[in-house]
């Protein structure tokens, strides 16, 4: 995973290889706890994942009887690896196509995202369809047809300020028609309030569920990077509203602060799919914890 690698750079110079040198010496004491607490802190790890992180550390140190430096900076990593491997729930569709509704906040990469994993399914020889179902932006079409276009993949699109239910209702007729694989729906990542916002999104799913009763197969996130812990809270919001099954974190090739994907999985207990790690559309690998954490402490 060297475009993992490359991503993190920033985070693990900055924060975790620094927490991983404190281990360098004879034994651990309370100083470096102390210290380690505040680097994960932080690096985005939050304060609630980080006691919990560091006390199972503690508690595996108390009954293994260990106190070396290295062996204790290796319980570390598996605990990181241990909450960061969620189980990814079965998506299979009955028959296809296979319906992806994407979610997020503008701003958040969510059509960037959505290109991205159209073009990898593409690649993979499956037929998709995208839905521009965000029909509260009008520059959100504009920026869906644009993506596709450049990749080769059909969009089915609606009037700006139509009903995002009937582009949905509609693209999921032609799917069905044409043969496509995969349906990836584009949805509204602001209206008036996040109260309506929330409510389009559930009748996106109610729709869907009229054509498929399956349907939705799976709720994508799309979750900025850069945001820290003010993603995990935009990410209860949709969790509540729409049940994500899964997230696509995107822009960790920024500023973002890795330890934050610590706390997505800790706080939540919904599994990353992929990561985002630039603008190009090979710009995106599956999500493996074990590589992540030795991406992150190397």
């Amino acid at each position: 995973m060297a475009d993992i690698e490359q991503a993190l750079k920033a985070s693990r110079d900055s924060w975790f290889k620094r927490a991983m040198r404190l281990f360098d010496r004879p034994t651990v004491d309370e100083a470096v706890w102390v210290e380690l607490e505040e680097l994960l802190i932080s690096a985005d790890v939050g304060f609630s994942t980080t006691e919990k992180l560091l006390e199972r550390v503690k508690q595996r140190a108390r009954e293994e009887k260990f106190s070396q430096g290295s062996l204790v900076r290796d319980a570390l990593q598996q605990e990181m690896v241990k909450i960061l491997n969620i189980e990814v729930p079965a998506t299979v569709s009955p028959s296809p196509p296979k319906v992806v509704m994407a979610v997020g906040v503008n701003g958040s990469g969510k059509t960037t995202s959505i290109a991205k994993l159209a073009y990898k399914a593409k690649k993979e020889g499956k037929k998709v369809i995208l839905v521009a179902a965000d029909t509260f932006r009008a520059a959100a079409s504009d920026q869906l047809k644009k993506l596709a276009g450049e990749i080769g993949i059909d969009v089915v699109a609606h009037q700006p300020g139509g009903d995002a239910g009937a582009v949905v209702f509609d693209a999921l007729e032609a799917a069905r028609s044409r043969n496509a694989d995969e349906v990836i729906i584009d949805t509204a990542g602001r209206l008036h309030t996040k109260f309506n916002l929330m409510e389009e999104l559930k009748k996106i799913k109610r729709v869907a569920a009229k054509v498929d009763d399956t349907a939705p197969h799976e709720v994508i996130l799309v979750l900025d990077a850069t945001t820290g812990q003010n993603g995990l809270n935009q990410a209860r919001h949709f969790a509540e509203a729409v049940g994500v099954t899964g997230i696509f974190l995107a822009k960790l090739d920024g500023t973002a602060k890795g330890g934050i994907v610590l706390a997505i999985c800790d706080e939540l207990k919904i599994p990353i799919l992929f990561v985002g790690v630039g603008d190009e559309m090979e710009d995106m690998t599956p999500f493996d914890a074990e590589s992540f954490v030795r991406a992150l402490c190397s």
